[in-house]
């Protein structure tokens, strides 16, 4: 409350027709006069609706899990009490849903008080690649999933995690769907922005974010074959998951709180941080995850040091291409490989980082080769 009240309006409010929509609201516990609106809710609406009372269980998970149980349509769709949706929401991704066969459907999501989520929304589009597509940006549970896929590999959330569990339910549905769907022409979902900041997914120490991204990695290990579909997928817990607990951050922790996340992070980095992978990540993220990976804690506060400050460091060409030179580059006595430092780009290409023109990689090795000739031959080495 009070945001259950908008949040409520605008499931009646649905141009799908309450003859097709079903409620049902889990009050978890609530001590603001939740379930009593419910019931009075439930008593005068047009849009059949079940309210389940039950003590606080500390998560979304749990309720979720009740109300899925308890779900009898076609599709489900986990609204948040403090969102709301736009009226034409739910006919558009059901009608799309029907027509692409798709499992999963997202509707394009706008924040109201809040920042949400824009990349994937450039587009509507009946089948997603889940691999190659921004769609692996966007894994709270607030989407259409249809529930036979829910029901048939008796899919739940982990009521175990503190945060990620919509993460982790999310990407199972994705991988093991028929397909994903995105609708980006209407805003489907107002993401809303509480007036006392409680939120969550923001609270919890490092601990549960490294358990969140550990969970996430396994369950890709686990549905994708190692390759470059595993390699793409990995990006994204490493890079929204990870990466954060190694930035500006860990300038104003203590050396035993950094210890403690090289520790957390070791086992993660041993089993999926690939070359593969590497060669993916902006070269600032490679270098940092890379110094992570081998226990670097000195060049990691360096580099992120250097970082913060907005220094831009210069580009050094060699035969293989061209590298940013942050500190420690070359720096044999710390041991980070140069390929941590290399930009990359498509084959055939460099690029760099900051948005430089590309220069073809076969027209490096080229001149390289042709000034290698003309020592040569003037060394009476070479015909």
């Amino acid at each position: 409350m009070p945001y259950l009240v908008k949040c409520l309006e605008s499931v009646e409010a649905q141009t799908l027709g309450a003859d097709r929509i079903e409620i049902v609201a889990v009050d978890d516990g609530s001590t603001d006069g939740t379930g009593e609106y419910l019931e009075e809710f439930a008593a005068k609406s047009a849009v059949p609706t079940r309210v389940v009372r039950q003590a606080n269980s500390g998560g979304p998970g749990g309720p979720r899990n009740k109300g899925l149980s308890l779900a009898r349509g076609r599709f489900v769709f986990f609204l948040d009490a403090d969102d709301y949706f736009g009226e034409e929401a739910l006919e558009r991704m059901v009608a799309m849903a029907d027509r692409a066969g798709t499992d999963v459907v997202l509707g394009k999501v706008v924040g109201v008080n809040r920042g949400a989520p824009k990349s994937m929304w450039k587009k509507t589009v009946e089948h997603a690649d889940v691999y190659a597509s921004n769609v692996m940006y966007t894994l709270s549970a607030q989407k259409l999933f249809r529930r036979e896929l829910l029901v048939r590999h008796g899919m739940r959330f982990d009521t175990s995690m503190r945060t990620g569990e919509d993460a982790l339910f999310t990407l199972e549905a994705y991988l093991r769907g028929s397909g994903v769907s995105v609708v980006a022409d209407y805003t489907c979902y107002h993401l809303v922005g509480r007036d006392d900041g409680v939120h969550l997914t923001k609270s919890g120490s490092h601990a549960i974010r490294f358990e969140s991204a550990r969970r996430l990695m396994e369950l890709i290990a686990e549905l994708v074959p190692p390759g470059d579909r595993r390699d793409q997928l990995m990006v994204r817990p490493f890079t929204i998951t990870l990466l954060p607990q190694f930035g500006p951050v860990v300038l104003n922790q203590t050396r035993e709180v950094l210890a403690e996340k090289f520790e957390l992070a070791a086992p993660l980095t041993a089993a999926h941080f690939t070359p593969g992978l590497a060669r993916r990540l902006k070269p600032q993220d490679r270098l940092r995850l890379t110094c992570v990976s081998l226990g670097k804690q000195d060049a990691l506060l360096e580099i992120v040091g250097y970082l913060k400050a907005g220094t831009s460091p210069e580009t050094v060409r060699g035969l293989r291409g061209e590298y940013l030179a942050y500190p420690r580059f070359r720096d044999r006595a710390t041991g980070i490989p140069d390929s941590a430092y290399q930009l990359t780009g498509r084959p055939g290409t460099l690029r760099t980082a900051l948005g430089g023109a590309r220069r073809p990689a076969r027209t490096v090795v080229r001149r390289a080769r042709r000034l290698a000739g003309r020592t040569l031959r003037w060394f009476g080495l070479r015909r």
